[in-house]
Protein backbone atom coordinates (compact mmCIF):
# COMPACT_ATOMS: atom_id res chain seq x y z
CA UNK A 1 0.00 0.00 0.00
CA UNK A 2 0.97 3.82 -0.44
CA UNK A 3 -0.05 5.86 2.35
CA UNK A 4 0.10 9.01 3.41
CA UNK A 5 0.87 10.46 7.35
CA UNK A 6 -0.92 13.95 7.57
CA UNK A 7 0.99 14.46 11.07
CA UNK A 8 4.52 13.58 11.69
CA UNK A 9 4.51 14.02 15.55
CA UNK A 10 5.33 10.95 17.82
CA UNK A 11 2.33 8.82 16.59
CA UNK A 12 2.96 9.69 12.86
CA UNK A 13 6.65 8.44 13.36
CA UNK A 14 5.56 5.66 14.79
CA UNK A 15 2.89 4.80 12.79
CA UNK A 16 5.67 5.21 9.79
CA UNK A 17 7.57 2.28 11.75
CA UNK A 18 5.02 0.02 11.86
CA UNK A 19 3.84 0.61 8.20
CA UNK A 20 6.99 -0.13 6.91
CA UNK A 21 7.36 -2.99 8.73
CA UNK A 22 4.36 -4.40 7.18
CA UNK A 23 5.32 -4.29 3.80
CA UNK A 24 3.72 -0.50 2.97
CA UNK A 25 5.16 2.53 1.90
CA UNK A 26 5.03 6.00 3.36
CA UNK A 27 4.81 7.92 0.10
CA UNK A 28 3.70 11.59 1.24
CA UNK A 29 4.03 12.72 4.67
CA UNK A 30 2.12 16.14 5.17
CA UNK A 31 3.32 18.51 8.09
CA UNK A 32 3.44 21.89 9.74
CA UNK A 33 5.85 22.77 7.72
CA UNK A 34 4.44 22.01 3.96
CA UNK A 35 0.60 21.88 4.01
CA UNK A 36 1.24 23.51 0.53
CA UNK A 37 2.06 19.48 -0.57
CA UNK A 38 -1.68 18.39 0.84
CA UNK A 39 -3.19 18.73 -3.09
CA UNK A 40 -4.55 16.37 -5.39
CA UNK A 41 -1.72 15.73 -7.43
CA UNK A 42 0.30 14.48 -4.55
CA UNK A 43 -2.20 12.14 -3.41
CA UNK A 44 -3.70 10.47 -6.64
CA UNK A 45 -1.34 7.11 -5.93
CA UNK A 46 -2.22 6.85 -2.11
CA UNK A 47 -4.33 3.95 -1.13
CA UNK A 48 -5.25 5.48 2.58
CA UNK A 49 -4.29 8.33 4.32
CA UNK A 50 -3.33 8.33 8.52
CA UNK A 51 -4.12 11.42 9.74
CA UNK A 52 -2.85 12.72 13.43
CA UNK A 53 -2.76 16.27 14.11
CA UNK A 54 -4.65 18.66 16.22
CA UNK A 55 -8.61 19.09 17.07
CA UNK A 56 -8.34 22.53 14.86
CA UNK A 57 -7.11 21.00 11.88
CA UNK A 58 -8.47 17.56 12.11
CA UNK A 59 -12.08 18.28 10.23
CA UNK A 60 -10.71 20.08 7.25
CA UNK A 61 -7.89 17.57 6.72
CA UNK A 62 -10.47 14.44 6.88
CA UNK A 63 -12.93 16.25 4.32
CA UNK A 64 -9.69 17.22 1.71
CA UNK A 65 -9.22 13.56 1.79
CA UNK A 66 -12.35 12.79 1.15
CA UNK A 67 -12.46 15.37 -1.75
CA UNK A 68 -9.65 13.98 -3.24
CA UNK A 69 -11.29 10.46 -3.07
CA UNK A 70 -8.44 8.90 -1.07
CA UNK A 71 -9.80 6.68 2.25
CA UNK A 72 -9.04 8.51 5.44
CA UNK A 73 -8.34 7.15 8.97
CA UNK A 74 -8.14 9.98 11.83
CA UNK A 75 -6.83 9.29 15.60
CA UNK A 76 -6.94 12.64 16.05
CA UNK A 77 -9.08 13.31 19.30
CA UNK A 78 -10.87 16.56 20.21
CA UNK A 79 -13.47 17.68 17.80
CA UNK A 80 -15.92 14.93 18.46
CA UNK A 81 -18.85 17.71 17.84
CA UNK A 82 -18.18 17.58 14.61
CA UNK A 83 -17.54 13.80 13.41
CA UNK A 84 -21.84 13.59 12.32
CA UNK A 85 -21.31 16.27 9.79
CA UNK A 86 -18.04 14.58 8.57
CA UNK A 87 -19.57 11.23 8.69
CA UNK A 88 -22.49 12.82 6.37
CA UNK A 89 -19.99 14.86 4.30
CA UNK A 90 -18.19 10.77 3.56
CA UNK A 91 -21.30 9.58 2.36
CA UNK A 92 -22.57 12.53 0.31
CA UNK A 93 -19.16 12.83 -1.73
CA UNK A 94 -19.36 8.50 -1.56
CA UNK A 95 -15.86 8.33 0.53
CA UNK A 96 -13.94 6.47 3.11
CA UNK A 97 -13.74 8.04 6.50
CA UNK A 98 -12.47 5.44 9.70
CA UNK A 99 -12.81 6.82 13.18
CA UNK A 100 -11.81 5.63 16.73
CA UNK A 101 -10.57 7.40 19.80
CA UNK A 102 -7.98 4.79 20.69
CA UNK A 103 -7.00 2.25 17.84
CA UNK A 104 -5.26 -0.08 20.79
CA UNK A 105 -6.78 -3.09 20.62
CA UNK A 106 -5.83 -4.05 24.35
CA UNK A 107 -8.10 -0.85 24.44
CA UNK A 108 -10.87 -1.42 22.46
CA UNK A 109 -11.21 -4.84 24.60
CA UNK A 110 -11.35 -2.76 27.25
CA UNK A 111 -14.38 -0.63 25.93
CA UNK A 112 -16.45 -4.07 25.54
CA UNK A 113 -15.14 -4.86 29.15
CA UNK A 114 -16.06 -1.51 30.66
CA UNK A 115 -20.01 -2.07 28.99
CA UNK A 116 -20.04 -5.10 30.80
CA UNK A 117 -19.17 -3.71 34.05
CA UNK A 118 -21.24 -1.26 33.43
CA UNK A 119 -24.25 -3.32 32.72
CA UNK A 120 -24.22 -5.13 35.89
CA UNK A 121 -23.23 -2.00 38.09
CA UNK A 122 -26.21 -0.20 36.82
CA UNK A 123 -28.53 -2.31 39.21
CA UNK A 124 -26.67 -1.26 41.92
CA UNK A 125 -26.95 2.61 42.95
CA UNK A 126 -24.73 2.09 46.02
CA UNK A 127 -21.50 1.77 43.73
CA UNK A 128 -20.76 5.47 42.59
CA UNK A 129 -19.01 5.18 39.08
CA UNK A 130 -15.88 7.98 38.00
CA UNK A 131 -12.96 7.66 36.22
CA UNK A 132 -9.50 9.07 35.91
CA UNK A 133 -7.49 9.20 33.25
CA UNK A 134 -3.72 10.26 32.83
CA UNK A 135 -1.55 10.87 30.01
CA UNK A 136 1.50 12.70 28.63
CA UNK A 137 1.63 16.99 28.56
CA UNK A 138 1.79 17.17 24.65
CA UNK A 139 -1.90 16.16 24.67
CA UNK A 140 -4.49 19.06 23.74
CA UNK A 141 -7.45 17.64 24.74
CA UNK A 142 -8.94 16.48 28.20
CA UNK A 143 -10.71 14.54 28.48
CA UNK A 144 -8.66 11.99 25.85
CA UNK A 145 -11.10 10.57 23.47
CA UNK A 146 -11.12 7.38 25.01
CA UNK A 147 -12.35 8.35 28.59
CA UNK A 148 -15.28 10.35 26.49
CA UNK A 149 -16.15 6.88 24.63
CA UNK A 150 -15.72 4.92 27.96
CA UNK A 151 -17.95 7.68 29.64
CA UNK A 152 -20.88 7.66 27.08
CA UNK A 153 -20.55 3.93 27.49
CA UNK A 154 -21.44 4.43 30.85
CA UNK A 155 -23.84 6.85 30.73
CA UNK A 156 -25.76 4.63 28.12
CA UNK A 157 -26.06 2.13 30.60
CA UNK A 158 -26.88 3.49 33.68
CA UNK A 159 -29.92 5.02 34.75
CA UNK A 160 -28.08 6.93 37.56
CA UNK A 161 -25.97 9.01 35.80
CA UNK A 162 -26.96 11.16 33.09
CA UNK A 163 -23.86 13.59 31.99
CA UNK A 164 -20.00 13.45 32.64
CA UNK A 165 -17.62 15.75 33.42
CA UNK A 166 -14.55 17.21 33.83
CA UNK A 167 -14.00 17.02 37.47
CA UNK A 168 -14.83 16.01 40.72
CA UNK A 169 -18.47 15.53 40.44
CA UNK A 170 -20.61 18.35 42.39
CA UNK A 171 -24.38 16.34 41.75
CA UNK A 172 -25.29 12.48 42.23
CA UNK A 173 -26.32 12.00 38.15
CA UNK A 174 -22.66 13.64 37.11
CA UNK A 175 -20.46 10.92 36.00
CA UNK A 176 -16.81 12.17 37.25
CA UNK A 177 -13.83 12.15 35.02
CA UNK A 178 -10.72 13.43 36.51
CA UNK A 179 -8.04 14.25 33.75
CA UNK A 180 -4.05 14.18 34.93
CA UNK A 181 -0.89 15.19 32.36
CA UNK A 182 2.41 14.40 33.31
CA UNK A 183 5.37 12.66 31.84
CA UNK A 184 5.75 10.17 30.44
CA UNK A 185 2.46 8.86 30.44
CA UNK A 186 1.30 6.76 27.17
CA UNK A 187 -2.43 6.45 28.03
CA UNK A 188 -3.80 5.21 31.43
CA UNK A 189 -7.69 5.11 32.12
CA UNK A 190 -8.94 3.95 35.10
CA UNK A 191 -12.96 2.62 36.14
CA UNK A 192 -13.73 2.87 39.70
CA UNK A 193 -17.17 1.73 41.61
CA UNK A 194 -16.69 3.00 44.70
CA UNK A 195 -19.24 1.76 47.47
CA UNK A 196 -19.45 2.41 51.43
CA UNK A 197 -18.17 -1.28 51.81
CA UNK A 198 -16.22 -2.06 49.26
CA UNK A 199 -14.73 -0.77 45.72
CA UNK A 200 -14.50 -2.31 42.37
CA UNK A 201 -12.15 -0.92 39.69
CA UNK A 202 -10.89 -1.80 35.84
CA UNK A 203 -7.94 0.05 33.97
CA UNK A 204 -5.78 -0.30 30.98
CA UNK A 205 -2.63 1.03 31.24
CA UNK A 206 -0.71 1.26 27.70
CA UNK A 207 2.73 0.91 27.94
CA UNK A 208 3.88 2.79 24.93
CA UNK A 209 2.38 3.93 21.36
CA UNK A 210 3.03 0.69 19.09
CA UNK A 211 -0.24 -0.47 20.05
CA UNK A 212 -2.06 2.24 18.89
CA UNK A 213 0.08 2.64 15.55
CA UNK A 214 -0.79 -0.94 15.09
CA UNK A 215 -4.39 -0.47 14.63
CA UNK A 216 -4.30 2.65 13.08
CA UNK A 217 -2.33 0.75 10.12
CA UNK A 218 -4.61 -2.05 10.57
CA UNK A 219 -7.36 0.56 9.92
CA UNK A 220 -6.08 1.73 6.67
CA UNK A 221 -4.83 -1.75 5.18
CA UNK A 222 -8.93 -2.12 6.29
CA UNK A 223 -10.08 1.18 4.18
CA UNK A 224 -8.41 0.90 0.98
CA UNK A 225 -11.05 0.57 -1.78
CA UNK A 226 -13.54 0.43 0.16
CA UNK A 227 -16.34 3.43 0.47
CA UNK A 228 -18.55 4.19 3.58
CA UNK A 229 -17.95 4.98 7.69
CA UNK A 230 -16.28 2.83 9.48
CA UNK A 231 -14.94 2.05 13.42
CA UNK A 232 -12.15 -0.48 15.16
CA UNK A 233 -16.00 -2.76 15.49
CA UNK A 234 -15.73 -3.21 11.95
CA UNK A 235 -12.45 -4.07 11.88
CA UNK A 236 -12.65 -6.54 15.43
CA UNK A 237 -16.32 -7.76 14.13
CA UNK A 238 -14.69 -11.33 12.98
CA UNK A 239 -12.79 -11.99 15.98
CA UNK A 240 -14.68 -10.49 19.32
Amino acid sequence: MNIALIGYGKMGKEIEKIALQRGHKISLIIDVNNPQDFSAENVKNIDAAIEFTIPSTAVNNIKKCIDFGVPVVCGTTGWIAAKSEVEQYCIQKKGCFFYASNYSLGVNLFFRLNKYLAQMMSKFELYNPSMVEVHHTQKLDAPSGTAISLAEDILALNPHKSKWVNHTESAPDELSIISVREDPAPGKHTITYDSDVDLISICHDAKNRRGLALGAVVAAEFVAGKTGCYSMDDVLKDVL
